[in-house]
């Protein structure tokens, strides 16, 4: 079991996409770290060598931020928003989409579960 940035890397899956189960690597980025390694990205975890695993982790930590530096540094960024009062930073206290998508339909991943509304009475 390969245990990179602490976290557990799936074995069976081929190297490129196992890594993008750590936090700040996805698929270019995982692709990059496979060309610096030297290691080719079609194969699998299993089949790694101690010295690839261990050299794909000391370049992950010396170039990249990934799990819990990251998350602080998302969180900061958002607080930092938040405490500005800023137009984002006020669509993230409300759970609105920040970025202008459309509210009207739509959205339901960050307003939440659809409440209904009592009908008019006549």
């Amino acid at each position: 079991m390969a245990r990179i940035a602490g976290v557990n890397i799936p074995v069976g899956k081929r190297v490129e996409i196992a890594l993008t189960s750590i936090y700040g690597v996805g698929r270019f980025s995982a692709k990059s770290l496979c060309e610096k390694c030297n290691i080719d990205p079609a194969i699998r975890v299993k089949d790694l060598s101690e010295s690839s695993v261990s050299d794909l982790r000391k370049t992950i930590e010396r170039e990249h931020k990934v799990e819990g530096d990251l998350r602080r540094d998302v969180s900061m960024q958002i607080k930092r928003l938040l405490d500005l009062g800023c137009y984002r930073g006020l669509r993230h206290r409300k759970g609105l989409p920040v970025r202008g998508q459309r509210t009207h339909t739509n959205a339901r991943t960050r307003k939440g579960k659809a409440k209904p509304v009592t009908g008019k009475k006549k």
